[in-house]
């Protein structure tokens, strides 16, 4: 009886390691997944490159993550699915992080910085050789984008008294170049390069009146996140911006592995190596996690801010319930917070960048 009750005894301890053994490889396996939305624009085909290259995967199984990787065809579609909680993160032009997700009372964080426009963005004009020579003409643009931002601050820049100075007409993006190429009296557009380039070429005689590289730093592209979210588990963030400035070092490295990344991306991008190349010397993009974080946490980003917020707010992007600009509180990296600290729905979080630039991901 004792030498049965043995074998049975064991048996039993066998049967519930076998049992623990497979729940645990069970539970092991059941990797949480998180998806990342982007769109087609110079700024954001590094993302294009860390799927292809497997560094998402590398950069997940270190964190115990998965990350899946969702090329979005509309841009402000894949925000609205930001917001929703279809996507855990969007790449974004940095004044949509504020009037959209943020507006829309989302408490959202910038994670990881990726460029800004440095020539980007462009003004045309098929008669005027001067921002002041628009004065009581009409621009047309994407209304409530940073082609309409870009367009206030040359106007300002030139003395004059901002959007009061013109009249601005709404034309959506897929359009805007096949108007200004065929209609003779599209005179002046706000766009963005590829189609800018596509004016400039297919209408001899057009003026560039004013590129974004004259407000440098003040249209940007980043990566946000739910506030909540990365504070529930901040996996994600630290994996992503790993294979982010992973993917960067790959890119200056001037081998073939970068010649590969830069081919990768001008094929994501529905172009060849020339094209992608023009518009890249045209981004100023932050290829190392230290010039991100200097450039975050620098005095002027806070003043680009002031003058986003402040365009923000008097073009009604806050909504119909914002009496004031500082309706909505912008938080910096260093803690201080433009508008209402008791509505804080956007912050610039630079911890992950530093963690990258020290070598701590």
């Amino acid at each position: 009886m004792r030498l049965l009750f043995r074998a049975v005894s064991m048996a039993m301890l066998l049967t519930l390691s076998l049992l623990t053994v497979g729940s645990g490889q069970a539970f092991a396996a059941e990797k949480k997944t998180y998806k990342l939305g982007y769109v087609v624009y110079v700024g954001f085909m590094p993302y294009a490159w860390m799927n292809n290259a497997g560094l998402l995967k590398k950069w997940g199984d270190k964190y115990g993550i998965n990350i899946e990787m969702i090329q979005t065809n509309d841009y402000v579609g894949g925000i609205n699915q930001f917001i929703a909680g279809d996507l855990d993160a969007v790449g974004v032009a940095g004044m949509d992080a504020l009037t959209m997700p943020a507006a829309g009372g989302v408490d959202s964080s910038i994670v990881l910085l990726n460029d800004y426009s440095n020539g980007n963005d462009v003004i045309l004009s098929k008669k005027a050789k001067s921002i002041a020579e628009l004065k009581g003409d009409t621009v047309y643009l994407v209304e409530y984008t940073v082609s309409h931002y870009m367009l206030q601050r040359a106007l300002t820049m030139a003395g004059m008294p901002g959007l009061a100075s013109v009249k601005t007409v709404n034309v959506s993006d897929a359009d805007i170049a096949s108007a200004y190429l065929t209609t003779d009296t599209i005179q002046n557009v706000a766009s963005w390069k590829p189609m800018t380039d596509d004016m400039i070429k297919g209408v001899p005689g057009t003026h560039v009146l004013f590129d974004s590289s004259k407000i440098p730093g003040e249209i940007m592209d980043a990566l946000i996140m739910k506030t909540d979210a990365i504070k529930k588990d901040p996996a994600f963030a630290k994996a992503l911006i790993g294979a982010y400035y992973e993917a960067q070092a790959q890119w200056m490295k001037g081998d073939d592995t970068s010649k590969k990344m830069v081919d990768v991306m001008a094929k994501a991008m529905g172009g060849d190596v020339p094209a992608f190349e023009s518009q890249v010397k045209t981004t100023h993009f932050f290829h190392t996690a230290q010039s991100a974080y200097d450039f975050m946490t620098s005095p002027k980003t806070k003043s680009n801010w002031d003058m986003i917020r402040t365009f923000s707010f008097q073009q009604g992007l806050f909504g119909q319930g914002a009496t004031s600009v500082d309706a909505i509180g912008i938080q910096m990296p260093d803690g201080s917070v433009l508008g209402d600290k008791g509505n804080v729905k956007l912050r610039l979080d630079a911890s992950f960048t530093k963690m990258a630039a020290d070598g701590k991901l």
